[in-house]
């Protein structure tokens, strides 16, 4: 085993910790897309802060989580969750919409 010491350590340590805590931090808000629709249509974040969200595919076929405004597309298998995290966003509302349901599957962030 090879030990590493000194500076190249601290490193090591910072990089490590800094890993491991962005991740286990960022606040998660769960979405579900089932007959058609997204639950709940409206998901409130903080503003200025990163977050993810946890998207489940509870419909029968695929789905399609995706923002055009915020460049985030995420296709889904039935039964399939799958998350996506988001950089910080400014104070506002932005739209998403299900590709395979583009008429009924719409939902909107909102940051505050």
């Amino acid at each position: 085993m090879t030990r590493v010491r000194g500076p190249a350590c601290m490193i090591v340590l910072l990089l490590a910790g800094a890993a491991g805590v962005g991740a286990d931090e960022l606040p998660t808000f769960r979405l579900i897309a089932r007959d058609g629709r997204f639950h709940p249509e409206t998901i409130e974040v903080p503003a200025g802060k990163r977050f993810r969200i946890e998207v489940t595919n509870q419909n029968a076929g695929p789905e399609e989580f995706e923002s055009l405004e915020l460049r985030k597309e995420l296709v889904l298998a039935p039964g399939v969750t799958r998350t996506v995290v988001f950089a910080p966003l400014k104070p506002g509302s932005y739209p998403f919409f299900g590709e395979f349901h583009p008429q009924t599957a719409r939902g909107r962030i909102v940051a505050r």
